[in-house]
């Protein structure tokens, strides 16, 4: 994520999230927090310029990778897209040494639940009133990322990539 896709960035954050972050937020995290590491995903047609249809965000702190955000424009939704974003965030985990990844999901989002599980990621407690409005969050956690999660989340890789393929309307990729 750069300065330049912030804009591109809160129109999708607004759509998407109850309780959206300020664009001072995302201009901090990629300028001046050395923890952060931010992804967007593009799609390109031959007759248009790129654009931004999501975003995926965590911090490594001591080892641990903890997503922070992860967003698909509504439009692209139920194409795989956001599977992408998250493969995309435990490979940089991986390759930043992390030995394992959390996250915090609203109770009530059971379709991300479905795709944090579908990784190997384990509900390992709650946050009472987490979120605005007093929603409870899961803290899920996927450990370690050893050798063996570096396999299987190559197989993963590989059969998302061959579905994507199988669906492809432009070509789409992350930077």
């Amino acid at each position: 994520m750069r300065l330049a896709d912030i804009s591109a960035v809160m129109a999708i954050e607004h759509a998407v999230f109850p309780t959206p972050w300020k664009a001072s937020a995302y201009e901090y995290e990629i300028t001046s927090n050395r923890l952060a590491s931010y992804q967007v995903l593009t799609q390109q047609q031959s007759d248009r310029p790129s654009q931004l249809i999501g975003y995926a965000g965590y911090w490594l702190i001591s080892g641990e990778a903890h997503v922070s955000t992860i967003a698909i424009d509504l439009a692209w939704r139920g194409k795989g897209l956001g599977e992408l974003l998250f493969i995309s965030i435990l490979d940089l985990a991986c390759a930043d040494a992390a030995h394992l990844v959390t996250l915090e999901v609203r109770k009530s989002n059971s379709t991300a639940q479905t795709l944090y599980r579908k990784y190997r990621f384990q509900a390992v407690g709650e946050r009472p009133r987490y979120y605005e409005k007093r929603e409870d969050a899961l803290l899920m956690t996927i450990e370690p990322l050893d050798d063996d999660f570096r396999v299987f989340l190559r197989g993963m890789r590989r059969d998302l990539f061959q579905r994507l393929g199988q669906k492809k309307e432009g070509s789409s990729s992350y930077k």
